[in-house]
């Protein structure tokens, strides 16, 4: 119930310290508008990329294949061999993600183990290249040696023991 009042509320507090400050609310609004335009000019390319890459990943059967080769691994950390696919699709895709999390819940009851599993791995990850390409359409740093690696590392530890927490609970 509270998080109907959020944004109006964030409007107005934005609003009253704009009038507090005697700045130009309006004038600011159309300005971050025209920011915002930019921003979303320059990020399309990058985007439009990595969607590509991510429907051509699922769709020619490669991630299929990297889930069958991958799944003993992941089996081997005490996770579900039925959630490999979601497991390598998540960090590329939340749109992927998500049709992979689809067809987990066709094929498991949501309320089952796996289902609940495939909850965790979904809520539990992030979009890791995904945020890397927009973070990277706009900033100068250009080397993400360190970050995307600990990205994963850090991803694949709340799986592992979301996974296992789901198994003692």
């Amino acid at each position: 119930m509270f998080s109907q009042f959020i944004i109006p509320f964030a409007f107005l507090l934005v609003l009253l310290i704009a009038i507090f400050r005697k700045k130009d609310p309006y004038n600011y609004f159309i300005d971050g508008s025209k920011k915002a335009v930019n921003l979303v000019i320059d990020v399309f390319p990058y985007l439009l990329a990595i969607l590509m890459a991510v429907e051509v990943f699922r769709v020619s059967g490669v991630s299929a294949f990297l889930a069958g080769l991958t799944a003993p691994v992941f089996g081997w950390f005490g996770l579900p061999v039925e959630l490999t696919e979601l497991l390598i699709i998540r960090p590329l895709s939340g749109a992927g993600s998500l049709a992979v999390l689809n067809d987990i819940f066709a094929n498991h009851e949501p309320d089952s183990f796996i289902g609940r599993s495939a909850s965790v791995v979904y809520g539990s990850s992030e979009t890791i290249f995904y945020v890397s390409t927009i973070y990277l359409s706009q900033s100068k740093c250009r080397n993400l040696r360190y970050a995307i690696p600990i990205s994963i590392v850090a991803t694949l530890t709340g799986v592992i023991a979301g996974v296992a927490l789901l198994r003692v609970f």
